[in-house]
């Protein structure tokens, strides 16, 4: 029974992978992520080029804005995003890795939490076992070692604190691009 999972597992995310995720219709995109992602929240939105390694422990949130290119890999641990969070073009959330002082290369991972209204920018990765707090910023191109504090702008490889962002955001997220 662990191997038909596995294989149906694996044709799932291929299918969506190789072949939904180009087809520029958000519907069909949204109405297959609802079935196979553990959680989709309402209003949220997945653009064109989006990947996902095992949808089944990927959670979207209300109002989330995943543009295009972007990578979710939820291959053993989950990953949970918050309401109204952006995440910029081609950026990637990683849940597992290997461990480098391993003499049989042995998996290393964690969960990843990511908080309401977080914005995580163009071409951020977010490394496993990372909790991003509530309204945090993360630069373009940063690399997210370690958790990020609430309302804090971090940036750089590794991320690091470079700023505050204000406490009174409120914003609701509803970005649903044509043809995207």
């Amino acid at each position: 029974m662990n191997n038909f999972r596995v294989i149906l597992g694996s044709v799932l995310a291929w299918f969506y992978n190789h072949l939904l995720t180009h087809v520029p219709m958000r519907t069909i995109r949204k109405g297959y992520l609802k079935l196979w992602l553990a959680e989709y929240g309402v209003g949220a939105g997945v653009q064109l080029g989006c990947q996902f390694l095992n949808g089944r422990k990927v959670c979207l949130g209300k109002r989330n804005v995943i543009n295009h290119g972007c990578l979710l890999d939820g291959r053993k641990f989950t990953i949970r995003i918050g309401d109204d969070v952006s995440i910029g073009p081609d950026a990637s959330i990683l849940t597992l890795g290997h461990d480098p002082q391993s003499p049989s290369f042995e998996d290393r991972g964690g969960d990843v939490i990511v908080g309401d209204r977080v914005w995580i920018g163009y071409r951020a990765m977010v490394l496993p076992g990372v909790t991003i707090g509530e309204g945090a910023v993360v630069g373009a191109g940063s690399v997210v070692v370690k958790d990020v504090e609430p309302f804090s702008i971090v940036a750089g490889n590794p991320a690091k604190k470079i700023g505050e962002r204000y406490r009174d955001i409120n914003y609701q997220l509803d970005y649903h691009p044509w043809l995207s």
